[in-house]
């Protein structure tokens, strides 16, 4: 397998931990870390050549065989793992993969995006490089920044967007508002409701805003105990139609198993709604569009 390689290698972050972590403190042949990571030659040799790319690795090939070892670059990307600073481990690869720093910096241009549209505008960017995307390297970039919490990806269209931790703004009640008589309008003249899906909300008001899901549920929740009688969660059935979507949410965390660190992925299909005082609310209803929301109570 050559290493030269325009577009970026199908490898996940929990892979991306496992060989650089293999390499910690002795350098390991191809083979050695096939057995250590279980894994077929082509696949270990796809790892090994993208985290080559990202310095995570060190190649000596004095030798018979070329050996690895985890390198300074490595060893951070490995320690902020560990802490679980995620943010951390995306400023490593914003500057470190080629592929995944452009991927960052087009969405601060665009602010959100379709696959077809970020392709496309990821392509123009890399227009005199040696570097190329597809769909299946925009997914895998994807697939990083959510997990890693720099990007969101709307659960119902698809769009990637950046996320803000600061993004709940004092308009957030307005902004709301706004999003609830869109939703509503899509429903139709006849088919116009006053309770409208939870999840879909969030997502929706997490694209415009750029906020992070757990800031939404938060906001909204003290934006209904702000406005008692304006503004009604309502529960729903086990089978609600509220908890569909069509893509998943990607969650990462520390893993640590026999000793070797790695990261333990999930991808939730299953929309969750908003939770207080232990019961779980899918549904909002707007009886008085005459809010208040002030953040210094939060």
């Amino acid at each position: 397998m050559s290493d030269e390689r325009p577009t970026v290698r199908p490898v996940t972050l929990s892979r991306m931990a496992e060989l650089t972590h293999a390499c910690e403190a002795v350098s390991k042949l191809t083979v050695d870390l096939e057995d250590e990571l279980e894994v077929s030659h082509r696949r270990a040799r796809e790892t090994i050549l993208e985290a080559k790319r990202i310095s995570l690795l060190d190649e000596d090939d004095s030798g018979e065989e070329p050996v690895y070892t985890t390198t300074d670059v490595g060893l951070s990307f490995l320690s902020a793992i560990r802490d679980e600073d995620w943010s951390q481990v995306s400023t490593i690869l914003e500057t470190r993969s080629p592929h995944y720093g452009t991927f960052i910096e087009v969405l601060e241009n665009v602010e959100n995006a379709g696959l077809d549209t970020l392709l496309t505008q990821l392509e123009e960017a890399q227009e005199f490089s040696s570097y190329s995307y597809n769909q299946t390297s925009v997914e895998v970039l994807g697939d990083w920044a959510e997990r890693l919490g720099r990007v969101q990806r709307n659960a119902f269209t698809g769009n990637y967007y950046l996320v803000d931790q600061a993004a709940i703004s004092a308009n957030f009640h307005y902004l709301l508002l706004d999003v609830y008589d869109d939703l509503e309008e899509r429903a139709g003249v006849d088919l116009r409701q006053r309770y409208l899906s939870i999840p879909r909300l969030r997502e929706e008001t997490c694209e415009r805003l750029g906020c992070t899901r757990d800031d939404f549920d938060a906001a909204l929740l003290e934006l209904c105990r702000q406005n008692v009688g304006k503004l009604e969660l309502s529960g729903a059935p086990m089978d609600t139609a509220a908890k569909d979507s069509a893509l998943g949410i990607k969650r990462i965390a520390l893993s640590e198993e026999d000793g070797l660190v790695s990261t333990s992925q999930s991808t939730q299909q299953v929309m969750a709604g908003v939770e207080q005082f232990g019961k779980k609310y899918y549904y909002l209803a707007v009886h008085d569009r005459d809010i208040e929301y002030s953040q210094e109570a939060t």
